[in-house]
């Protein structure tokens, strides 16, 4: 154990192990790609492939080392890489799908579950080779396993590419279609972000920013089962009292990320980046966002409150993160997946939780409408301007916001999608009806805010 972490913490943490479900939700290696461009695209895919595993070829064993010698859960390793329309500009439709075989060979070859960065930046604009990365999206996603895509469509400083927006939409839903069989699960590895983050270590949408090094490791803590215990353990308590009480928990969760993300820095002579304290849930019980806002007092998620109680939360963990570490990054704060949650799950089941009240807590939490899942004739047009509204929330607001919807092939409200894992299943949740289409068709960019000239 590392200097600095005293027996109390040591045995506070087994607690948490324990009783509480605290684990390590991924440790991520990032890596740059961009010495892997220039040639001709299977030239670039080989190094892409021969870069990942050379990079990652321990990064498992090492996460395995970790968890046994800590006794601290480590769900996953994964890889995030260089935005690939960076890397490849120039491939074209089919190279770009040539790359993605690649990064999912690697990452097979690797043992991690998941690799992201099949990305592009298009929030200004869009190169040929960004357009032609969009359009491979559907048919890359379908084809691998492995494979996570995101594309940012817009950012506080320059507004949102409406033209990017709209072809999400038809991404999107084209993804669904193509995994048609197993209710669409290419779209739920596809994130439309505005203001993404370089250094995020959470699938689906992480990629290695341009900012990053060659290689960091990047640290991904979920602990909803520390703060719904500390939450529950102080029912009479007032909302400044409360807002202490999770502060202390999550100051307690950061501690053991930093521990096990500089072990893993240590042991992989890899430089150490963030920890991310993002309170990202699972489906089973006891690991639930939604019950740490019914702890509170809500007879159910989605219910008038749920916004003011998500605020709190979420504010509180980034300032008990903060207290804990000088190296908290990432997203850090909490996620509303519906399909993750069992809690946000059974909300909507029961017709408590809407889509609009979603959209609206969304304002406060650390990413955006994730996880949910549409009824499958949804139109394109419908999708992009979800994806508008969510992306003007992060835009005025400058936060991170993220898109990540699943039109349900075949299936309408009332119906349900299952993906088992951590991504869990989900009830296909009701839209409004009427058009949006002509909004989408204008095309261009919303301008950027007043608040972006803030120089």
């Amino acid at each position: 154990m590392r200097a600095g972490y005293s027996s109390q913490e040591i045995l506070e943490t087994i607690r948490m192990v324990q009783m509480e479900k605290l684990d390590i939700r991924t440790i991520t290696m990032g890596i740059s790609l961009r010495d892997c461009a220039g040639g001709d695209v299977h030239a670039v895919a080989r190094r892409v492939y021969d870069k990942v595993v050379r990079k990652a070829e321990r990064l498992v064993a090492v996460g395995d080392a970790i968890e046994g010698d800590y006794g601290v859960p480590i769900i996953n390793q994964r890889i995030s890489v260089t935005p690939i329309a960076l890397v490849a500009e120039s491939s074209g439709l089919d190279g770009y799908i040539e790359i993605a075989r690649a990064m999912d060979r690697a990452a097979a070859e690797v043992g991690v579950n998941f690799i992201g960065g099949y990305s592009s930046l298009v929030e200004k604009g869009m190169t040929p080779g960004d357009r032609a990365l969009i359009e491979s999206i559907a048919v890359a996603l379908a084809e691998t396993e492995r494979v996570c895509a995101s594309v940012n469509v817009g950012s506080t400083r320059a507004g949102i590419n409406m033209d990017a927006v709209a072809l999400m939409g038809q991404v999107i839903r084209d993804a669904a279609q193509r995994t048609a069989s197993r209710d669409g699960i290419a779209a739920a590895k596809l994130v439309v972000f505005c203001n993404a983050v370089e250094d995020n270590p959470f699938m689906a949408g992480a990629f290695h920013g341009i900012g990053e090094p060659d290689c960091v490791i990047n640290v991904g803590v979920s602990g909803p089962g520390v703060v719904l215990r500390a939450v529950q353990a102080a029912p009479e308590a007032d909302f400044g009292e409360l807002a202490s009480i999770i502060k202390r928990a999550a100051f307690k969760v950061t501690r053991m990320g930093e521990l096990v993300g500089r072990s893993a820095s240590e042991r992989l002579g890899v430089g150490f980046g963030i920890v991310d304290l993002s309170l990202a849930p699972t489906p089973a019980e006891g690991d639930s966002v939604a019950r740490i806002l019914e702890a509170m007092g809500l007879e159910r998620v989605g219910t008038h409150g749920s916004t003011a109680a998500l605020a709190m939360l979420n504010d509180a963990v980034k300032k008990g993160g903060a207290m804990a570490s000088s190296h908290v990054g990432g997203l850090s704060g909490a996620f509303i997946p519906v399909s993750e949650d069992i809690g946000m799950i059974e909300a909507a089941e029961a017709g408590v939780l809407t889509f609009d009240k979603l959209e609206a807590m969304t304002c406060v939490c650390s990413v955006g409408l994730d996880m949910i899942a549409v009824p499958g004739d949804t139109p394109a047009q419908t999708l992009a301007a979800i994806i508008a509204d969510e992306a003007a929330i992060g835009m005025i607001n400058r936060k991170t916001t993220a898109v990540r919807l699943i039109p349900a092939p075949g299936k309408s409200v009332g119906d349900s999608v299952e993906f088992g894992g951590l991504l869990g299943r989900a009830p296909v949740m009701a839209l409004h009806r009427a058009a949006s289409s002509v909004f989408v068709a204008r095309g261009g960019r919303i301008p950027a805010p007043l608040q972006s000239f803030n120089n």
